[in-house]
């Protein structure tokens, strides 16, 4: 298959490359083994007047980027948010993980950490820089999903350890470290092997309508931070604003946020909102203090109960269920009452101007300039989705996909007992307890109650296909290309552009992996 000889130039032939578009062409690719790059055939054999000795043929199948995992919490028994005192130990279970998922097809990850007590965020955080160890995946970063968190839409995040930003982008520093914080290029170049870290992501997932978040968004974006906006409860008008404050993001949507309402389509809502903010929206708050605050107030009158079939194991799968009207419903009835004069209600004859103001509109302010909001231009964000047919229906994903394509990106959200070699059956878990795992469905022993899902990311494009009826070279897509463009690293990950880290993976035409590379060397292959 391959024919080696002294030179450094590899090409691949006979094979499929997946465009940034989606399409598929058939076409060589040529890398440097020793440098670990994808190059420019045409500019390297002026420059070098050689072609490449060493040619692999492909045999029809697709060369893809490898590809991008943003948001996966542990797996092959390690879990990224447990750390036992040791630092070699937390190394070790890394280096485990990235050398174990390449033979999923990913070659650059995000660990993710839920939750943690205070104390532990500055070790994590910092264990976590930028990291390749040898002939396995790049570990690029970090993201932390807490503990700015919305309580009623926690999931399995503990909620004794929840807060809000009282201070803003302080209490953001105060809880992660200003080190883990710090402009990105200081923060690259402050860490170990800087000089073969050159890609390093941080993302931070929090609910925008907690106190102090809203404000911390636009410093953490100017940091260099990717901002998610996930387990929230945020009205429509709230996640707008964060998006112009900076949020790039959503953190698996459908799931730990408001079901879609026509009223109020809030975050999920979106994926269909203008590139421009028209006359119309002048109806709706661009950033409502006064709503955040009476959406915080409501909050605790909400009528929730406890999903049965959810137990606190899936930190995506929301604890509890709550309504299916519009939370903004809730907010301005609750703003609209701080509006009347003390010891008034609703139903008083004070009320009527009051209520007769429409839904998501604001008083005139004759003071306030007019503004022509149709020159305002609005970047729809990107979001995470887990493609596993249990976190979301697939006509969901359909229907998500169908609104915003560019901004989709897939997503394993996986947990420590992520392994594809694992059999069904039942299996020793945690404190006593075992579980039942049934395909990519994990049950608690003798119980119906879900306990997550263990996909892998190459899983996830294959279903993606099946779901939305896209094809493989669209689903590549998203979990290469669309990834990279969120963090921001496009240039080195996730696309075959000359100057591009080696890091790629070989398919059939149904999706199925192959064979793994990084930096330009073969680190898996299929028996």
């Amino acid at each position: 298959m391959a024919a080696t000889t002294s030179n450094d130039l590899i090409c691949f032939t006979n094979c499929f490359l997946p465009q940034e578009d989606g399409g598929l062409i058939e076409k060589d690719l040529w890398i440097d083994e020793r440098r670990g790059v994808i190059l420019d055939a045409q500019r390297t054999f002026f420059l070098r007047k050689e072609r490449p000795n060493t040619i692999i043929d492909l045999g029809g199948n697709i060369l893809s980027p490898g590809f991008i995992d943003t948001q996966i919490n542990g797996g092959f028994g390690f879990d990224f948010s447990v750390y036992e005192g040791d630092d070699q130990t937390y190394r070790d279970g890394l280096k485990l993980v990235a050398e174990r998922i390449v033979e999923t097809g990913v070659t650059s990850l995000v660990p993710t950490i839920i939750t943690q007590e205070k104390a532990f965020y500055p070790k994590l955080l910092n264990l976590l820089r930028p990291w390749s160890p040898p002939r396995a995946a790049h570990l690029l970063g970090w993201h932390a999903e807490g503990p700015f968190l919305q309580m009623s839409k926690r999931g399995a995040h503990s909620p004794a350890l929840i807060i809000p930003a009282s201070e803003g982008f302080k209490t953001f520093e105060f809880i992660y470290s200003p080190e883990n914080l710090a402009e990105a290029e200081g923060w690259l170049m402050s860490g170990e092997s800087t000089l073969h870290n050159t890609v390093g992501v941080r993302i931070i997932t929090a609910a925008p309508e907690v106190e102090g978040v809203m404000e911390a968004i636009n410093e953490a974006s100017k940091r260099g931070i990717c901002f998610s906006i996930g387990h929230s409860m945020a009205t429509t008008d709230i996640a707008t604003a964060a998006v112009r404050n900076g949020a790039r993001c959503i953190t698996h949507l459908f799931n730990a946020m408001p079901q879609l309402h026509h009223r109020d389509p809030s975050i999920i809502g979106l994926l269909g909102a203008s590139p421009y903010l028209s006359p119309s929206s002048s109806a709706f708050l661009p950033f409502p203090s006064a709503i955040i605050s009476a959406l915080n107030a409501s909050m605790s009158s909400l009528p929730i109960t406890k999903d049965p079939l959810i137990d606190h194991i899936s930190e995506a799968f929301d604890e509890i269920k709550t309504p299916p009207q519009t939370p903004m419903l809730l907010a301005e009835r609750a703003y609209r009452k701080s509006l009347l004069p003390t010891g008034k209600s609703m139903s008083s004859p004070d009320s009527a101007a009051i209520t007769a103001i429409p839904l998501g509109s604001r008083q005139p302010n004759e003071s306030e300039p007019k503004k022509d909001l149709t020159t305002i231009l609005f970047d729809r964000p990107f979001y995470g989705i887990i493609v596993d047919g249990i976190h979301s229906h697939p006509n969901s994903v359909r229907l998500a996909y169908s609104a915003h394509p560019d901004g989709c990106i897939l997503i394993t959200d996986a947990m420590k007992i992520l392994d594809p070699h694992l059999k069904d059956g039942v299996h020793d878990w945690r404190d006593g307890r075992r579980f039942y795992k049934e395909g990519d469905k994990l049950y608690v022993e003798g119980t119906t109650t879900l306990a997550g899902s263990v996909v892998t990311l190459d899983k996830c494009v294959r279903n993606f296909v099946r779901y939305t009826g896209c094809s493989i070279g669209q689903a590549i897509v998203c979990a290469t290309y669309n990834p990279a463009r969120c963090l921001n690293i496009e240039n080195k990950k996730g696309t075959l552009r000359a100057g591009a880290d080696a890091d790629l993976v070989v398919l059939d035409h149904q999706g199925n992996v192959l064979s793994t590379w990084v930096k330009g060397e073969m680190v898996w292959a299929r028996k």
